[in-house]
């Protein structure tokens, strides 16, 4: 959560203060340290009279105190003298009056310390009084301390939304809002709720992958209904200190409940909100914390105005109790943007920059396909930055594709130099993927090749975008793209009878591809429709573990090594009926360095070689 307004006031608030702190201890020292006492004996005192350099003496009935005329204070003993102020007099002294001597150092340290510490304390409790009297009318920003166990804590919650974001600024999740629209209604209107007998839910669960746009959504909501928002990371609530975290939940419910209605979002809920159970290394504070948690939420009534919300790609390590009804009772999905989705987040981040207006985004969503919303953003961005580049002022459609694969690829290497022979392999690899896609039914068309390596460590590669998203993938389809993933190593071993390691992340997917058929997917006529295999964490890229046995574990890696072999001999065999249009294809590639997918089926229906032909699946 961003903390600039407190960090600037405590910055000003030190600045006043030491400046103060130094101003004093000036005047401190000026005033009664400065000027420092000399004992000397009274034939010293004698002989400055008779030199008459004297400037001012206070004589009382044990001591004399005089002032030399070059600052220095000296004090002596009284002794008998009848002419004492006859001398005194004609070495023109003036006697008499007191000379107030310099400050007790212990009396120092408590008049700078002692007064600038006071001090202190009376600003910053006059500046947190301020403070709380603004956020009762309209914070930004309010500070509340929490403690608990055998420490203190401050945390930072908004307590409302000024970021103006509204349902419309967060695109590609229709569904979604639906869903939080409810939560809207009952915020400004709960009579029309309560007049029926109907309770709202008291939790709504965002879940979905990283970059979709679930705090945003969270936003939205408290943005539209124009209440209060209290927003807290998970992972602030777990402390060092059993009993802690759980005295961070009760204060932030405490205080929602006074500025009812509002919101709460806690993000990264899955931080303190995992399954319990009975192993040796369970975390007891994160565990307090939970039930804390769990007591406040059993703890609300139905017209409270609290309404929590909170965020997670983990919803499987979630405790049971968090997502039984009456706490966490609505699950909302924020998933991927679908192509109408991707076109409308592109749109909504381009209003943001200088675009041309013979811009596609349509073309733009389909090649940016599985793009989150986040990484949307980040291609308009760098489309921007790319237009600077290259002194433009207006971002064009080229920058927009460029920046979709430095999003999915990286940058170019423009200093990553192949030798003439690697740059020859990689060109026959590319064109071996991109021949076997085209020469199958049911796969992606090619759109472009290139040979220009890029900083995620490929050397070339092959794109491929469907017309429409795809939900659904048959059998065929599946095998045929493991063909095409095999093209590229069959290219190398028809054209160089040698293989390389540029095929090892094509080796790396078809395996992976191959082994859910078997394990999770049902499409062998041997396992039939039984799991082999179960999916977790399917927002964060997806862990899968075998639950079998070894033997059948054995027979799973022979079953997934016979499919990709099959799938690379039907690659090799495509690649050998049209090796005329590899060789051609390869040539144009390896001059040109990259072909759009128009160049690249213009060579391939062209009538030099009418001898295509499509193996049987």
């Amino acid at each position: 959560m961003p903390q600039q307004p407190d960090r600037k006031k405590t910055i000003y608030f030190w600045i006043i203060f030491l400046a103060v702190f130094g101003v004093m201890n000036v005047l401190i020292y000026n005033r009664f340290l400065k000027k420092q006492v000399s004992e000397v004996g009274y034939n010293v005192f004698m002989k400055m009279i008779d030199e008459k350099t004297i400037k001012e003496a206070a004589l009382s009935s044990t001591q004399i105190i005089f002032e030399g005329k070059d600052g220095v204070i000296y004090k002596t003993g009284l002794m008998e003298d009848a002419n004492l102020y006859e001398r005194l007099y004609k070495s023109g002294a003036t006697f008499g009056a007191e000379i107030e001597e310099p400050m007790n150092p212990i009396l120092y340290y408590l008049l700078t310390f002692g007064i600038q510490i006071l001090l202190l304390v009376i600003i910053w409790r006059l500046m947190m009084r301020r403070l709380a009297k603004r956020s009762g009318d309209d914070p930004d920003l309010l500070s509340f301390s929490m403690s608990g166990g055998r420490g203190r804590g401050t945390g930072r919650i908004y307590v409302k939304s000024k970021n103006d974001v509204r349902f419309k600024d967060v695109a590609g999740e229709e569904e979604a809002k639906d869903l939080l629209t409810e939560i809207v209604a009952y915020l400004h209107e709960p009579e029309k709720y309560t007049e029926i007998g109907a309770t709202l839910p008291k939790g709504a669960l965002l879940v979905g992958p990283p970059g979709t746009g679930k705090t945003m959504l969270a936003k939205a909501v408290a943005g539209e209904a124009d209440v209060p928002f209290f927003s807290i990371s998970g992972s602030e609530f777990v402390q060092m200190f059993v009993g802690m975290g759980a005295a961070k939940v009760r204060d932030l419910f405490k205080q929602a409940k006074e500025k009812a209605p509002c919101i709460i979002f806690i993000d990264e809920i899955d931080a303190i909100g995992k399954k319990r159970d009975n192993s040796l290394s369970t975390n007891d504070e994160r565990e307090q914390t939970l039930n804390q948690l769990l007591s406040e939420m059993d703890g609300f009534e139905g017209n409270t105005g609290v309404v929590i919300l909170a965020a997670t790609n983990r919803p499987d390590s979630l405790d049971p109790a968090l997502l039984r009804p009456g706490r966490f009772d609505r699950r909302i999905p924020v998933e991927l943007p679908d192509l109408k989705g991707r076109i409308d987040i592109l749109r909504v981040h381009a209003k943001k920059i200088r675009i041309s207006e013979n811009v596609d985004f349509e073309t733009i969503a389909k090649t940016a396909s599985g793009a989150s919303g986040a990484q949307l953003a980040n291609i308009v961005n760098e489309a921007a930055l790319r237009a600077v580049r290259e002194g433009r002022k207006v971002v064009q459609q080229d920058d927009l594709m460029e920046s979709v694969e430095v999003v999915i690829a990286g940058y170019q290497k423009k200093n990553k130099i192949l030798t003439n022979k690697e740059k020859l392999v990689v060109s026959y690899h590319e064109v071996g993927h991109a021949l076997v896609a085209a020469m199958q039914t049911q796969s992606a068309p090619v759109t472009k090749i290139t040979i220009i390596p890029r900083t995620s460590g490929a050397l070339g590669y092959t794109m491929q975008v469907d017309e429409d998203d795809r939900n659904l993938m048959t059998r065929t389809e599946i095998l045929n793209k493991v063909t095409t993933l095999a093209g590229g190593r069959a290219a190398e071993e028809l054209i160089f009878d040698e293989i390389t390691t540029g095929a090892s992340n094509d080796i790396e997917q078809a395996t992976k591809l191959a082994r859910a058929m078997v394990t999770r997917f049902g499409m062998t006529e041997e396992f039939d429709m039984v799991a082999m295999e179960v999916l977790t964490n399917q927002y964060l890229g997806g862990d899968t573990s075998l639950v079998c046995a070894p033997e059948t574990q054995t027979r799973i890696d022979r079953m997934v090594v016979d499919i990709v072999k099959k799938q690379h001999e039907k690659a090799k065999e495509i690649l050998q009926q049209n090796i005329q249009k590899l060789h051609e294809i390869a040539k144009h590639l390896y001059e040109n360095e990259t072909i759009t997918g128009e160049e690249f089926m213009e060579i391939l229906n062209s009538s030099e070689n009418t001898l295509l032909t499509n193996p049987e699946a």
